[in-house]
């Protein structure tokens, strides 16, 4: 029993990055904007999450270590800024929003070396000491069952992750903010003829999906390695598109993508000590999460169907 507790504990850390970069794609999409740059944000984020980190851990030795936290923010903001460049392309020029993410994903593996290169010598960061730290929380950790698993050596991240989930869920449908972002990415023309600004939603939309990837980068970067390289992110922004289509464009919804596909990431682990499944060699567990992405899009993309005008360009004189 000893052995699910702890897989479920790693299930809900390692689904972290997906679940909240996927909301950030929910965003995005709801608005109408395909972003297939989720990666590439994700690296960007992890990068500058990982950066200030290594370079505030120093100013905080001898209290409660803030430089992670400082670190989030400031992945999330590069994510955020990077994404311009997608909405930019995506709105105003009405350039292909595939390539338009394609090329983000090109561009963050060369530019965040490139910076590590000149900021620490190397084509990585430097490591950082201490990064988060798990916790077990005292009374709630002693609560059967869910204890174990939500209160136990776990990342404060992964509390993060389900809030915004129904910050999220409540942004979408329970505000006039969210019916307008969602109007834009089903019938941008009628959006546009009610008086709401169809470009200046999209960019919301893509800003706001930029911020969540490069927050999911971040804490991917400083829960589950100890510097940022280039294949830190390791196609998990992909995973997060699929977990996207999963969950069928709904938050709670990509909340149980998030966690199948993280629950798929941490077989590996424990192969070992599943009598069923321990005779398989490791590399197919450490293909499994990217075979399951795949088998998800094939069986599910015909029957899921996303936001009406996602990956159209705005024309006003279309209709």
């Amino acid at each position: 029993m000893e052995t699910l507790y702890s897989m479920l504990t790693l299930a809900l850390i390692f689904s972290t990055p997906i679940i909240i970069t996927s909301i950030g794609g929910l965003f995005s999409e709801r608005s109408g904007v395909v972003n297939i740059a989720l990666e590439g944000l994700m690296m960007f984020g992890a990068f500058a999450g990982a950066t200030v980190t290594v370079m505030l851990e120093p100013s905080f030795a001898g209290g409660f270590n803030w430089a992670p936290w400082i670190g989030l923010v400031v992945g999330s903001l590069t994510g955020a800024l990077v994404s311009i460049i997608h909405a930019y392309l995506s709105v105003n020029l009405n350039a292909d929003q595939v390539i338009s993410g394609t090329g983000i994903n090109l561009l963050a593996a060369g530019v965040t070396v490139y910076l590590a290169q000149i900021i620490f010598g190397q084509q990585r960061t430097d490591t950082f000491q201490r990064g988060f730290i798990k916790s077990t929380f005292p009374g709630l950790s002693e609560i059967p069952f869910i204890g174990d698993i939500f209160f136990t050596n776990i990342y404060s991240t992964v509390f993060v992750a389900l809030i915004l989930v129904v910050v999220a869920w409540f942004v979408i449908y329970k505000t006039a903010f969210g019916l307008r972002l969602r109007s834009t990415g089903e019938n941008p023309h009628a959006s546009d003829s009610m008086g709401i600004n169809v470009a200046k939603m999209r960019y919301i939309g893509v800003i706001l999906s930029g911020a969540f990837a490069g927050l999911g980068g971040a804490i991917m970067v400083l829960t589950q390695d100890t510097q940022y390289t280039v294949g830190s992110i390791h196609g998990t922004g992909f995973i997060a598109l699929a977990a996207l289509i999963f969950g069928r464009w709904k938050p709670f919804g990509l909340l149980f993508a998030g966690l199948f596909f993280g629950f798929s990431q941490i077989l590996s682990l424990y192969s070992v000590d599943i009598p069923l499944i321990s005779g398989l060699p490791l590399e197919f567990f450490n293909a499994l999460p990217y075979v399951l992405t795949v088998v998800a899009l094939v069986l599910f993309s015909s029957q899921a169907v996303g936001p009406k005008a996602a990956g159209e360009p705005y024309d006003k004189g279309k209709r």
